[in-house]
């Protein structure tokens, strides 16, 4: 792929969108945003059914190529564009098994198995049905989770150690995320927060996802 090459980001509004606009902020990379939103009917439009047959944001394009998912789509960008900026995956085994592993625990752990269940029972219970228990499990586990992820952070001050990479955004969004709903962070997870939000790249993310008014 050309770094040159026309890159679209679809997708606005949500932590997951979050994660492909930073990205692109992140690496200095050129990009045209659609902003089409995940619960208004832009993203069940033959166009974008076309591009992501699951009819979820984001989707990115780079070229010719197409990407769904927002872990792949971080990693995709981070693996081709991260060079300059250090922020590539490593690239011996046992790095990147590292590097993979936080990935995973975050979209498994701190994503889908308990912060998806609370914004689906919760926020859009009138879409997918009211389940306070397992709302409450979901919170219950993700401090757990959270308390384990104190636990691999170590001293840091990134996910990896000293270097911001792409398994920094994945876990930055999933706890504002938590933050957002009222669960308490242990304070190591609050100062990681503070490092990672206050990068200028993040900023820049959290205004090119707002929904247009």
């Amino acid at each position: 792929m050309d770094r040159n090459a026309k890159k679209i980001v679809w997708g606005v509004g949500t932590s997951r969108t979050l994660r492909a606009h930073w990205s692109m902020f992140e690496l200095a990379l050129d990009y045209e945003c659609r902003p089409i939103g995940s619960r208004n009917g832009e993203n069940v439009t033959p166009e974008y059914t076309r591009l992501n047959p699951t009819q979820k944001i984001p989707t990115l394009q780079d070229g010719d190529l197409v990407i769904a998912e927002s872990a792949a789509i971080v990693n995709y960008l981070t693996t081709r564009y991260g060079g300059l900026r250090n922020m590539q995956p490593p690239a011996d085994p046992a790095g990147r098994s590292r590097y993979d592993m936080w990935c995973f625990f975050c979209m498994m752990e701190l994503d889908a198995d308990t912060m998806y269940i609370i914004r689906r029972h919760g926020e859009l219970q009138s879409i997918y049905g009211d389940a306070p228990n397992a709302v409450n499990a979901a919170r219950e586990i993700f401090a757990k989770q959270a308390q384990a992820t104190v636990q691999r952070l170590g001293a840091g001050p990134y996910a990896m150690g000293e270097r911001f990479t792409g398994a920094d955004i994945l876990l930055t969004t999933c706890l504002t995320s938590a933050l957002r709903r009222d669960i308490t962070l242990p304070d190591a997870l609050g100062n990681y927060l503070s490092r990672t939000t206050a990068r200028g790249a993040y900023q820049r993310a959290i205004e090119a996802n707002r929904p247009p008014t």
